[in-house]
């Protein structure tokens, strides 16, 4: 199975120091056998992301327990907007459907709450 046929994987993204951070996240097959998300702007992934481009994932369930006896995909991602931005957005409304619209509608309401807003970016990884 391909990574990105998993309903979840854990993404490792690495602290300036070099500390391992992992999180789930659902994921997509884009062009070029590359894989991609969405998250938010201001998440730490992203922060981390920025400075040490490095990941890699494993498939896991939704709370991010990996599942045992699978290979790990190492990568670089890069964050990305506009019309890339539009194109794993696309591609994730495809696969996830209703679940996707209702956290993009929750995030909705999050805003409407915060004193500051957030966007979301996409994040596409290049598989080694």
């Amino acid at each position: 199975m391909a990574i990105y046929e998993n309903q979840y994987v854990s993404i490792t993204t690495y602290t300036k120091d070099g500390s391992e951070k992992n999180c789930p996240v659902w994921i997509v097959g884009l062009e070029n056998k590359e894989l991609g998300f969405t998250t938010d702007s201001t998440s730490w992934k992203v922060r981390r992301i920025s400075h040490t481009p490095r990941v890699e994932l494993r498939p896991c369930d939704s709370r991010g327990n990996v599942v045992e006896g699978t290979e790990v995909v190492s990568g670089f991602a890069r964050l990305v907007s506009g019309h890339e931005f539009q194109t794993v957005h696309d591609a994730v409304k495809a696969k996830y459907g209703f679940q996707f619209s209702l956290i993009v509608f929750l995030g909705g309401i999050k805003n409407f709450f915060r004193k500051v807003s957030s966007s979301s970016c996409g994040v596409i990884i290049t598989v080694d």
